[in-house]
């Protein structure tokens, strides 16, 4: 059984630390959540995160507000040591300063670009220091927390699908792989330096794509949603 560490940066609740929470933890605001914050905007029941294949994974439990993790919309997410979760107007920080230096140094081993790094007792002392007629922090429009931590990497392959599981997941990208191909080769490359242009069609197409992508991270996220 794996144990977190949520750290809350940001919110009615911030300061607080919930070390060592053995999942599953649900957040929300409701008496009966392991985490239960002091936050309106938060649903009674808002996230879950629980153990799955030795990945530690995030999923909205169909709030009303939604969660964010690193900025972006997530139905659901495997977490990983430094993530920021957003909440209502809480921000929490996921696991210890040891497991999250323990990441910076994996992503140096691996030859990862360094940008500026996410120092959480920085954070922390910022969130103190915020006003407190100021409604929330606006943690994406940070330049110096756009850290390595938050830079997407390509996500591994799952594992245990069954035959036709793994054949309806690799359908599933042999089309979007053709479909980006065909967009790439409709492009004339430029000289360098000059901006990339399509026509207008291919444009739209584009558009569907991530029209499409999003239908299927929504399905995935919430399997029962009509």
């Amino acid at each position: 059984m794996s144990r977190i560490t949520l750290r809350v940066l940001d919110g009615s609740d911030r300061g607080t630390v919930y070390e060592g929470l053995p999942v599953p933890v649900t957040i929300g605001r409701e008496e009966g959540n392991t985490v239960q914050l002091n936050d309106e905007r938060i649903s009674r029941f808002h996230i879950k995160i629980q153990d799955d294949q030795d990945k530690v994974v995030l999923t909205d439990l169909g709030s009303t507000n939604g969660t964010r993790v690193n900025g972006e919309e997530t139905q659901l997410r495997i977490l990983r040591y430094g993530d920021l979760i957003h909440v209502g107007r809480s921000v929490l920080l996921y696991g210890t300063r040891e497991q999250i230096a323990g990441r910076l140094e994996e992503l140096r081993a691996n030859g990862a670009p360094i940008a500026e790094e996410l120092d959480p007792d920085e954070l922390a002392r910022r969130a103190e220091d915020r006003p407190e007629n100021e409604s929330e922090l606006l943690w994406t429009e940070e330049e110096d927390l756009r850290s390595t931590l938050h830079i997407p990497s390509p996500p591994d392959v799952p594992v245990g699908l069954s035959p036709g599981q793994a054949a309806q997941f690799s359908e599933i990208l042999e089309y979007l792989h053709l479909r980006a191909r065909t967009l790439i080769q409709a492009v004339t490359a430029p000289k360098d330096g000059e901006p990339v242009e399509m026509l207008y069609e291919n444009w739209q197409d584009l558009l569907d794509i991530q029209s499409l992508l999003a239908e299927y991270l929504r399905k995935i996220g919430e399997p029962d949603a009509e």
